[in-house]
């Protein structure tokens, strides 16, 4: 199949991520000159929604990969990285000139672009667009979870219930009387931030554009926050990983914050220093840390975050929502219809910086 000419005004993408019969009627449906070359039998089953690289018990036999192969070398677009494989991404933008646009089902896509080691040729030649924006709203809940959870001290109401003990009343913190920094106001970053200011809190936001967001009420640049950390009760990450922001919350921030004040990390994990946010933890400085991602995952076993009794570990499943692929399908679908139109395709990855 490599080679084959393409119709003007059409374009051929090879699906090489997991993509259910409904999602793909539902892409043909929204944007009728997309042609998809699928096999459904070369992709691997997936154990729950958004499990792209699928089952890793499952395998493709020599014939199978060189047929995923030769689809993916015939298209002008990817549905997905090549088995979620920076490598075999790397393979497929040498292996077929004519690919134009690679679609990563992950909003932190661009790790996976800049782990493939591209030259600055092929970075130019391919687009590369990432799912950025579907995750708004269910990480936005669980931020307000982890928020809520800090403020109402849930492992102290969990340690008197595994105790049974019904200790004296306290009072309780009140979301309408905190103030959150939120770190990042990309997608995810707007959605959770309106959701806080909706309960009644306070809005700390950082951009570098410094553009005003809507529940946000003050707006200022990361470099910032260590100043502002003392103001804050409770603070969320969703930044992506990029060397500028690793372990930006690192000892210099945490000494920095007002004792107790809570964390939720909903970006990505290396945001963190995790050996300074466990001593922070120690000392009361963070009071309650709500983490969906970790600088390495798994988590380790032996890591001090699993056993800490101020801290609530998400497996990296908060973005996980029965409608996600079908979000991630409509949203390929309209940036197929951009680039046949010509117009600039929504959540380009920066291919400096990666995000």
């Amino acid at each position: 199949m490599t080679g084959r000419t393409q119709p003007e005004g059409r374009l051929r993408v090879a699906v090489a991520a997991p993509l259910s019969e409904e999602n793909r009627a539902r892409v043909r449906e929204l944007e009728p000159r997309i042609d998809l070359v699928v096999d459904h039998d070369l992709l691997p089953p997936m154990r729950w929604p958004a499990d792209f690289a699928g089952d890793p018990a499952w395998k493709r036999g020599p014939a199978g990969q060189r047929a995923y192969e030769e689809a993916i070398d015939s298209a002008d677009a990817l549905y997905g990285v090549p088995d979620v494989d920076p490598a075999a991404l790397a393979r497929a933008v040498r292996a077929n000139p004519r690919l134009r646009w690679v679609h990563t089902m992950a909003a932190g896509g661009g790790g996976q672009v800049k782990a493939a080691g591209l030259r600055p040729d092929e970075l130019d030649r391919v687009l590369f667009t990432t799912s950025a924006g579907v995750h708004g709203r269910p990480l936005a809940e669980f931020a307000v979870f982890g928020v809520l959870a800090g403020a109402k001290d849930l492992p102290r109401l969990s340690r008197r219930q595994r105790d049974r003990e019904w200790s004296g009343r306290w009072t309780m913190g009140q979301i309408s009387r905190q103030t959150v920094l939120v770190l990042g106001l990309g997608g995810i970053g707007r959605a959770v931030a309106g959701a806080l200011q909706a309960l009644g809190a306070t809005v700390i936001g950082t951009s570098r554009s410094g553009a005003t967001v809507p529940g946000v009420s003050t707006v200022i640049d990361s470099d910032r926050i260590t100043e502002v950390a003392p103001t804050v009760d409770a603070v969320v990450n969703t930044l992506p990983g990029t060397e500028a922001t690793e372990h930006l919350l690192g000892e210099r921030f945490f000494d920095a914050l007002r004792p107790g004040a809570s964390l939720v990390n909903v970006g990505r994990g290396s945001v963190v220093d995790e050996a300074a946010l466990a001593r922070a933890l120690d000392s009361g400085r963070v009071g309650f840390a709500a983490l969906d991602v970790f600088e390495t995952e798994p988590l380790p076993v032996d890591s001090p975050l699993w056993d800490h009794e101020r801290v609530l570990v998400s497996p990296h499943t908060a973005a996980l929502d029965p409608a996600e692929d079908r979000l991630i399908a409509e949203l390929f679908a309209a940036n197929a219809t951009r680039l046949l139109d010509g117009h600039e395709l929504i959540n380009r990855v920066d291919t400096v910086e990666f995000y």
